[in-house]
């Protein structure tokens, strides 16, 4: 918790303070006191009380002041609150392993559906932009709302060679980049926001903005993804990733149409692997679990693993739920207020319940009946 006006935290102070006058009166009181013959009548003229009830008033009513003289100071709390402008970038891997058929059909054909199921589900404000990568990693559609668009450009994924996790977050950074002013641009000194490799994204509140990466592989070429996720970390973008497949020996198979043109010819776009259907041996898919939680890990995400199409699907329908929520520092001075006043007036309620003198009787007029 922290003070948005810390120095206001000598409002407190009046609680000292009137435990000090309160001792003085005290002191004050004695010296001016009376001398009786005897006490027991004193004692015997008053009504009976023990101590704590005349001490929990007086501990509610200096709690009270204490609480409200907190919320003065407008204490704020760390809470994860939900984001009405999140923008999500999907980047998924279209490498030649995806034509992997240990995930029936293929990896691809379950990562579009997926993809897809994925975008339909998505609030009508919710913007989702689409990176592909393979050896490269390209923008295929900006953040947009427009759902139509986004699952044709979804039906158009094509394999290709080479794995580059790393190219694909920084393309994802500079799109949200590109419609978050926020979030600084390409080439921008970060100085010391950016961390230590191998540390933790510095502490602040993270854009809305998010980036899921699905990928069934390890980094082959470019950017290393760990390299990337400290730029995320230092532009304050979440990075969430998905290792999607098994390490079972599985024949690669992939229709005509999920292959592009890059070395697939022949069906030897890819060590041991075919880009057509019936080609290609089985070989083991190695997914570096390592490298993606660090990249999650980094930059305040999450790693998640999916070995095939049902929970491929159940880690996408439960992101937003994580997605939709981002750290923030929310003022509770409310609460404050409210403790402070329910102790108040509970400690004075108990103070005049308790001090109420005895109820006089009613006095009979002579000779009357009433």
């Amino acid at each position: 918790m922290s003070f948005h006006w810390p120095w206001a935290l000598a409002a407190v102070l009046v609680v000292p303070l009137l435990l000090a006058a309160r001792w003085w009166l005290n002191r004050r009181r004695k010296r001016t006191a009376v001398t009786v013959s005897s006490v027991a009548l004193i004692r015997a003229a008053l009504p009976g009380r023990s101590a704590w009830r005349r001490r929990v008033p007086v501990l509610l009513f200096l709690a009270g002041l204490l609480a409200l003289a907190g919320a003065v100071a407008r204490p704020q709390a760390r809470l994860a609150v939900p984001a009405n402008n999140t923008s999500i970038l999907l980047a998924i891997d279209v490498s030649g392993s995806m034509c992997s058929t240990d995930v029936t059909p293929n990896r691809l054909a379950a990562a579009t559906d997926a993809a897809r199921e994925f975008v339909r589900s998505q609030g009508d404000g919710t913007k989702i932009g689409l990176v592909a990568f393979s050896g490269i990693a390209g923008l295929l559609v900006t953040p947009t709302t427009d759902k139509d668009q986004l699952i044709d450009a979804i039906d158009t994924l094509k394999t290709a060679r080479g794995t580059a996790i790393g190219q694909a977050i920084l393309t994802s950074i500079d799109a949200i980049a590109e419609m978050n002013p926020d979030v600084p641009a390409t080439g921008v000194d970060l100085g010391d926001a950016a961390p230590a490799p191998g540390g933790s994204a510095p502490p602040g509140d993270y854009q809305p903005d998010t980036i899921v990466v699905l990928t069934d592989g390890s980094n082959t070429t470019g950017v290393d993804p760990v390299t990337a996720a400290e730029q995320a970390a230092a532009r304050r973008v979440r990075v969430f990733t998905i290792g999607f497949g098994t390490t079972e020996p599985s024949p690669m198979v992939c229709t005509p149409d999920q292959v592009s043109g890059d070395g697939f010819t022949g069906g030897g776009g890819f060590p041991g692997g075919g880009g057509f259907p019936g080609g290609g041996r089985g070989r083991v898919q190695e997914i570096d679990e390592d490298a993606l939680t660090q990249v999650a890990d980094l930059t305040g995400g999450r790693y998640f693993q999916a070995q095939d199409a049902d929970e491929l699907n159940g880690v996408l329908g439960d992101l937003p739920k994580e997605i939709g929520l981002h750290q923030q520092n929310v003022e509770i001075s409310f609460w404050f207020v409210l403790a402070g006043a329910l102790l108040v007036t509970t400690g004075a309620g108990l103070s005049l319940w308790w001090n109420r003198g005895p109820v006089p009787a009613r006095r009979r007029s002579p000779g009357g009946s009433g």
